[in-house]
């Protein structure tokens, strides 16, 4: 029975090997690891670099799940988490599995990722978030016969995943390391770069000011279109406001000065493990001259800032207009 199995599963990958996929990008991580080790929080990390996550997944069923997101939905960074909690005959069949999918999609598009941590750390985060070990109620199977205390259980486990800890090419030992380091460690190991969005975000200061914003700057102190009567209907995207504000040398000033601020320090934010950074630009009503000077940065910031930021302008109380 278990060869038949065995040889389902390679077929069931097999049967898209000829679909010439590049090695060069297509990645297929199997992560695992022990219970309180972060093996979730690495999911979502690598969720977050652009990597298609499914955790908890059945070990029989990855070879399906990665030919569905390959081959039927061209997804070509798929990260699909396995632990304890998979049936105990899918783990002593996990080389077979392990050397299916290499066959199927090559050596280097295939990598197993282990994530592990000291006992003393494990036993210490465990009783700090008072959840339950998988081992402690229940076995592998499912079946409540076999109850562990917790060392016994961290123990067991090690047992259990060692089909898959003796074939991971990478292994994360996350005793020592914070969320932030261990976001740097896999960035390094993927290779993929941080990504940012930053949005400028224009807005009317008497409808109240964003809560999410990072940065908040104040441009009611420049001149205001909204008393000339012929500009009261325009907006800061119409060329006539532009026209306005080029008779006013200080809109120029604040917006080199808010331009070279950003300039600077946008890019630390590369290290600091954001995803989305809001620069938010308050006039009174959210019309003309914050709607102005937020376009006007968008433009001067997409051309100065560093690869791996990207800049979106948007305009809150446009629906105001």
């Amino acid at each position: 029975m278990e060869s038949a199995d065995n040889d389902r599963n390679t077929k069931s990958v097999a049967q898209v090997a000829s679909t010439s996929l590049s090695d060069d990008n297509l990645s297929i991580l199997v992560v695992s690891g022990r219970s309180g080790s972060g093996k979730t929080s690495v999911l979502n990390i690598l969720e977050d670099l652009g990597y298609y996550s499914i955790d908890n997944l059945p070990l029989s069923l990855v070879p399906e799940a990665a030919q569905k997101l390959v081959s039927e939905s061209g997804i070509r960074r798929i990260a699909l988490g396995v632990d304890i909690r998979t049936p105990r005959a899918d783990l002593s069949n996990f080389s077979a599995i392990h050397d299916a999918l290499k066959q199927a999609y090559g050596e280097q598009a295939v990598k197993v990722l282990y994530v592990t941590a000291q006992e003393s750390t494990l036993v210490a985060r465990f009783n700090a978030t008072r959840r339950v070990h998988p081992l402690m109620s229940q076995d592998a199977e499912g079946v409540e016969h076999t109850v562990y205390n917790l060392p016994a259980a961290i123990k067991k486990e090690v047992q259990l995943l060692e089909p898959i800890g003796r074939r991971a090419d990478i292994t994360i030992d996350t005793s020592m390391l914070n969320i932030h380091q261990l976001k740097e460690r896999l960035r390094d190991y993927t290779g993929v770069d941080n990504q940012i969005v930053i949005n400028l975000l224009s807005f009317g200061f008497k409808y109240g000011s964003p809560i999410d914003a990072d940065f908040v700057f104040d441009v009611r102190i420049l001149p205001n279109p909204h008393w000339n009567p012929a500009l009261r209907t325009a907006t800061g995207l119409d060329a006539e406001v532009g026209e306005f504000f080029a008779d006013y040398p200080e809109v120029a000033e604040m917006t080199g000065d808010i331009d070279a601020f950003l300039t600077r320090w946008l890019p630390d934010f590369l290290h600091n493990n954001r995803h989305t950074v809001t620069v938010a630009i308050g006039c009174t009503g959210g019309k003309h001259r914050s709607v102005f000077i937020t376009e006007q940065l968008q433009r001067k910031l997409s051309s100065s800032l560093p690869q791996g930021l990207t800049v979106a302008a948007k305009h809150r109380e446009k629906r105001r207009w």
